[in-house]
């Protein structure tokens, strides 16, 4: 009755965990995918158009960034209960990666704020010339982006200790832990391509962006769905 209790209480805890992974997901998704309509490169004044044209959705992207780290939080508290017994020091790690990665990410934040700020009391800096109120404007989203590829090292870097997690646990399907270990890669190769040089990092995006969220949605819909798995579905 313990062990039928036990899984029980572990299935509920994946599923949470589901919950705010799926939080982190739209948070980050959504900016992202946002940042990247808005911002056009070594085109300041075009930059500073799309964020006028769409400002009302980019306070919302701002509110989503905030919401997500805050998710990505008590996801990996959640994983955290869940996979203490099997391994705490990895558990730690995770643990420890994940918040590394959420400071980083409020810095990131505070540089899309700024971008806004900077630009609705443009006012108030009356040295600065209109086009250079542009530039300085366009360079807080810069700031931003370089941020998030700097970030992005620690969204590889987390998922091995949650691929071990994964594979020792026997909650999952071990090709989870496979596939987690692969994202990780690719998210590490995405970050330092763009590091060390843009146009390497132009020619690699399109191959690894599948990659990337292949582990990342596989274990996302797993714990959603099925929560742990039972020992027979245990492959």
């Amino acid at each position: 009755m313990n062990k039928l209790n036990e899984m029980k209480e572990n299935k509920r805890t994946a599923r949470i965990a589901g919950f705010w992974y799926l939080v982190l997901a739209i948070g980050a998704g959504y900016t992202w995918f946002y940042i990247n309509k808005t911002f056009v490169p070594e085109n300041a004044l075009l930059t500073v158009q799309n964020i006028l044209a769409s400002e009302t959705q980019y306070v919302v992207t701002i509110l989503f960034s905030i919401v997500g780290q805050i998710g990505f939080m008590f996801l990996a508290l959640t994983l955290y209960r869940l996979f203490k017994n099997v391994n705490q020091t990895q558990a730690r790690l995770l643990l420890t990666l994940v918040s590394i990665s959420i400071a980083i990410s409020f810095v990131n934040i505070i540089f899309q704020t700024g971008a806004l700020v900077f630009l609705n009391r443009a006012n108030y800096f009356t040295a600065f010339s209109t086009e250079q109120i542009y530039e300085l404007t366009t360079m807080f989203l810069h700031l931003n982006i370089f941020g998030v590829y700097v970030v992005t090292i620690f969204w590889g870097l987390w998922l091995f200790p949650f691929a071990y997690l994964v594979y020792k646990s026997n909650f999952f399907p071990k090709i989870i832990a496979y596939l987690l270990v692969f994202s990780g890669i690719c998210y590490m190769l995405a970050s330092l391509s763009f590091i060390i040089s843009p146009e390497i990092h132009k020619t690699l995006e399109s191959y690894l962006s599948l990659p990337q969220a292949l582990g990342e949605v596989t274990v996302l819909l797993w714990l959603l769905i099925k929560g742990v798995s039972t020992p027979k579905e245990v492959c």
